[in-house]
């Protein structure tokens, strides 16, 4: 059976357990990071040399990278719906998949761990501000997308960049700051309401 190495606390082990939902895939789950076993040790190191979550063995064969990942499980396990096979639909989808760890992960990275994880290191309010507003903006290239396509990030039809995407959408909703008027996010996430993953794995009050 699929094993899942990593807390469900963490974002990019969500997004292998929200892609699992959507493909059916039963899956054992244990828990490391913080709070659980380290990862810190030539165990888990032996597995992902970077020493961080999430990590997948599906049989003899082992993974690290949340995106690619995801993208494994769709490509083998029949995910021809979530991830499609057409090269310029495909690419589409990788386009903001990439552009959320890209851009979208690193504009969040400090406002996050100041507001949410209350980081010592992470309390200098300029850089705070700073990164609220780098936040916002990128928030802003989600909205006009969602707002032109009128459904989800790629187009019309859910696909596997929803997952990364959605679930970065809910930590801005979920961390304590401003938050400007999204109306395309708010009628996208509500449209993801339908979905048992999402309502297990993102919108489940952990940013």
């Amino acid at each position: 059976m699929l094993q899942i190495l990593g807390k469900t606390t963490s974002i990019n082990v969500r997004k292998v357990l929200w892609t699992c939902a959507e493909l059916g895939l039963a899956f054992e789950q244990e828990d490391w990071g913080s709070g659980f076993r380290s990862t810190d040790v030539a165990e888990f190191r032996a597995l992902n040399p970077n020493a961080m979550v999430p990590v997948i063995r599906d049989g003899d064969f082992v993974l690290w990278e949340s995106h690619s990942i995801i993208r494994y499980l769709a490509n083998r396990y029949r995910g021809d719906g979530l991830y499609p096979a057409d090269p310029v639909e495909r690419a589409r989808c990788d386009q903001w998949i990439d552009w959320q760890a890209s851009e979208l992960n690193r504009s969040w990275s400090y406002a996050f761990l100041a507001l949410v994880r209350h980081s010592p290191e992470h309390q200098d309010p300029r850089q705070i501000a700073a990164s609220c507003a780098n936040w916002s903006k990128h928030m802003a290239i989600v909205e006009q997308q969602l707002a032109r396509t009128g459904a989800y990030i790629a187009g019309e039809a859910f696909s596997l960049a929803d997952i990364p995407i959605a679930l970065s959408a809910n930590r801005w909703l979920e961390t304590p700051q401003q938050h400007d008027d999204l109306p395309a996010v708010a009628a996208y996430m509500t449209r993801l309401a339908e979905r048992d993953g999402y309502r297990r794995y993102c919108r489940n009050g952990t940013p």
